[in-house]
């Protein structure tokens, strides 16, 4: 039988090494270049990377039945410069890998008690994790859209799956020390 947590540890896998490439990329950024306004969802690289990372915040604090929030964008740019950003989105990454790892069959379908101020929103542990993944993913394209028009040139974001891409990420597993077993989940 296929095991239903898979897609999920992939899917963190995934979103890890994503960043990783967008931050390798923003760090190689020309002055002004991070904040500067663009054509968007939110007006710049920065604050669409802040803003991921701040959503990831609310929604892993759901995951372990936290009460966070909307207090988990009290401030919008919490990280001014892509330094800060790439530790703290690795630092949520990690989280999020490790809570993926942990689950079984039976947690997919769990109660997560989202807090949204005035309500608590009731989901699955399955369409809170499917959320955050596709919403990350959503905002990575944006901030890879806005890298086309600065003077670094936008990472590959989705090899990370098939067997036939296994050559492009080899330096990227290197470079967290992992390898295939590790990111295949």
């Amino acid at each position: 039988m296929t095991d239903p947590c898979r897609p999920y540890r992939q899917l963190a896998r995934n979103a890890a090494l994503a960043n990783r490439r967008l931050q390798i990329a923003c760090a190689a950024l020309q002055p002004g270049e991070w904040g500067a306004l663009r054509v968007s969802f939110f007006p710049s690289i920065e604050a669409t990377l802040n803003h991921i990372l701040v959503v990831g915040w609310f929604y892993v604090d759901a995951l372990q039945g936290g009460t966070l929030g909307p207090g988990a964008w009290a401030d919008e740019v919490p990280c001014r410069a892509v330094e800060a950003l790439a530790l703290a989105q690795q630092k949520l990454d990690a989280e999020v890998i490790t809570f993926c790892d942990g689950l079984a069959a039976q947690g997919l379908r769990a109660e997560v008690r989202i807090h949204r101020g005035a309500r608590v929103q009731m989901e699955t542990v399955a369409d809170t994790l499917m959320h955050l993944f596709l919403h990350d993913q959503h905002h990575r394209g944006q901030v890879h859209a806005m890298l086309a028009g600065s003077s670094v040139r936008p990472p590959q974001l989705d090899e990370f799956f098939m067997a036939d891409d296994a050559r492009a990420r080899v330096d990227d597993l290197a470079a967290v020390g992992k390898d295939e077993r590790w990111v295949m989940g």
